[in-house]
């Protein structure tokens, strides 16, 4: 019996900027954009900012690499966004001078502007109310998901047509010896987003709905997969009163990256940003 992770879990930075535009300009930037040397390239004329093809290549490559698919449109803006801001930054950054003794040092440069920024930022103030209302608008974040356990029995033969695959699921419900070699993988308390990014919604929503201990032939994003549903532990609602303070956290959190991504935009008009690789 192998314990198999043949889809690990996002990276925690990945998951994290494709949820919102948290303040991670700096490590963000560094992990999408390691090759400088592509940016630096189109770096002529100071107040021209160019998106370039390859910078959309280099995007793609970290998503894949982190989430093993292709990213989806608003995912790849969500990261060429991000690159977006840094560059203005490291620009910004240039033209106060703030590069001295650096010596072209990127991430320092973006970072002193960022600090910069944010320190003439103020937050709105916000009542209990007010409060209330945004955790409420954001449940899916703090509701505990439903989990589930079940096993995928993994055909060795590489031709597994659905007929083929059918069979081998009504003998395993028979409780007969299949024809077949097969392998078996235990997946335990996954919950439910989870198995939406890894194998796809209309594949947790079947899921959901199979009988205990019934192997059933279930679709995914990558296929079909002859699935067993083990076990359900219910999800649950969250309770404001309990966590008021991690909520005030959040959206001090989050209202303070949106303050800090206008402020940067604001910045950004005096650049002429140029899109190479938007239609590609």
């Amino acid at each position: 019996m192998e314990q198999p992770i043949t889809h690990p879990s996002s990276p925690v930075w990945l998951q994290r900027v494709l949820r919102e535009p948290l303040t991670h300009f700096v490590v963000l930037g560094a992990l999408i954009f390691a090759a400088d040397h592509l940016i630096l390239a189109q770096r002529g004329d100071p107040q021209e900012i160019v998106i370039t093809k390859e910078a959309y290549a280099e995007a793609r490559s970290a998503f894949m690499t982190g989430m093993k698919r292709e990213p989806t449109d608003a995912e790849l803006k969500v990261l060429t966004d991000r690159w977006l801001d840094n560059e203005v930054l490291y620009r910004e950054g240039l033209a106060l001078g703030m590069d001295k003794g650096d010596q072209a040092m990127k991430d320092r440069v973006v970072f002193k502007v960022l600090t910069a920024t944010q320190s003439g930022l103020a937050l709105p103030k916000i009542d209990e109310a007010g409060l209330r209302a945004w955790f409420e608008s954001r449940r899916d974040r703090y509701d505990l998901p439903a989990r589930f356990s079940f096993e995928e029995a993994v055909l060795v033969a590489s031709d597994a047509t659905p007929a083929k695959l059918q069979k081998f699921v009504t003998a395993l419900n028979s409780q007969q010896a299949p024809e077949v070699e097969a392998s078996l993988r235990i997946f335990k308390d996954r919950p439910r987003p989870n198995l939406v990014q890894s194998y796809g919604a209309p594949f947790a929503d079947a899921l959901e709905k199979q009988a205990i201990d019934n192997w059933a032939v279930l679709q995914s994003q990558e296929g079909a997969r002859v699935v067993r549903l083990t076990a359900v532990t219910p999800g649950r609602p969250a309770a404001y009163d309990e966590m008021k303070e991690r909520v005030y956290t959040d959206w001090k959190e989050f209202t303070s990256s949106q303050l800090t991504k206008a402020a940067i935009r604001e910045i950004a008009k005096k650049y002429r940003v140029r899109d190479e690789g938007k239609s590609s």
